[in-house]
């Protein structure tokens, strides 16, 4: 890859679009393509759209969509690339930092840089070994033979994750049922927990899968909602304790509370801000005396509500 420095306007030039380059990143959500253009409706498209030496748009799609529908200049960048599939790597190095993708999203776009990958493994193949009567072949040693090119380690290392990763989400793509993908499409399962399904209902039918892998999921999502449920009674049931673990540590006392203001360094607005959260901290631990005397203690004191030691 290689900046030519070459440089035009879009009314100089006209850049060309190609279906596969445009979607080979998923696309922004709402939100994302709103803030886009809100920010080049106020201050222009400041930076280049990206090019190939044919004048494919290789980085900047969403800007060049923006630009056009509202009719706003833009300027062209053209970068030389000794393929579209190294086009499409750069695209995705540039891209990978500004957006937050998770490991199904970078797979995906992976298995959409195979093709690319295995048309080069084919021509290293056919350079190092020639046709299959051996003419033409070059020897393993040889410096001109290309080493052979294994696909699922070039797609891993395209996107930056883990060959089993890229492996499993190969299985999913290509196996997995639709609930199961449309999980996966929408981050309610991770891969791992995706590849464990896949792998109990492989073990069924072809027509028993799909409600099989519903019903899992079904199950599965009712497990997280139970624990997502426990995990928030036991961090209030913490943030309760606490408080009132470092609030007995406190003895308000005049000279506790001069040094806490001298070592502190507390200004005269600061000590005016504590003193009004005093009074509303003092209001919490109120409210949740009377709570407790006049709610929960009532519950516990009913003969036909076992408390939580006798349900055990």
């Amino acid at each position: 890859m290689q900046n030519t420095k070459i440089e035009y306007s879009s009314s100089e030039r006209t850049s060309v679009v190609l279906p596969e380059m445009e979607q080979l990143l998923p696309p922004l959500s709402g939100e994302q393509f709103s803030a886009l253009e809100s920010d080049i409706l106020e201050n222009g498209c400041y930076a280049p759209i990206i090019v190939n030496e044919d004048m494919v748009v290789i980085d900047g799609h969403n800007r060049l969509r923006i630009c056009e529908t509202h009719g706003l200049p833009y300027k062209i960048l053209v970068f030389s690339f000794a393929d579209l599939l190294e086009a499409k790597q750069w695209a995705l190095d540039t891209q990978k930092g500004r957006r937050n993708l998770d490991k199904w999203e970078l797979g995906q776009i992976a298995l959409r840089l195979k093709p690319d990958i295995e048309a080069r493994a084919k021509a290293n193949q056919s350079a190092a070994g020639g046709d299959k009567s051996g003419k033409g072949a070059l020897l393993v040693n040889s410096p001109k033979a290309l080493q052979p090119i294994d696909t699922r380690k070039e797609l891993a290392q395209a996107v930056g994750i883990g060959e089993q990763a890229m492996g499993r989400i190969a299985q999913l793509a290509e196996n997995a049922p639709q609930s199961l993908k449309d999980a996966l499409e929408k981050k309610e399962r991770s891969i791992n927990r995706g590849w464990r399904i896949l792998k109990a209902v492989q073990q069924l039918p072809p027509e028993e899968q799909e409600s099989a892998a519903a019903e899992m999921l079904s199950a599965v999502r009712e497990i997280d909602q139970l624990d997502a449920e426990a995990d928030r009674r036991h961090k209030i049931a913490g943030l309760f304790c606490k408080a009132y673990e470092r609030a007995v540590l406190l003895t308000p006392t005049e000279e506790n509370v001069r040094i806490w203001a001298e070592c502190t360094r507390m200004t005269q607005d600061e000590i005016e801000d504590s003193v009004q959260e005093s009074y509303e901290l003092a209001q919490t631990f109120q409210t949740i005396g009377d709570l407790l005397k006049n709610a929960v203690s009532c519950v516990h004191q009913r003969p036909d509500v076992p408390s939580d030691r006798e349900q055990g």
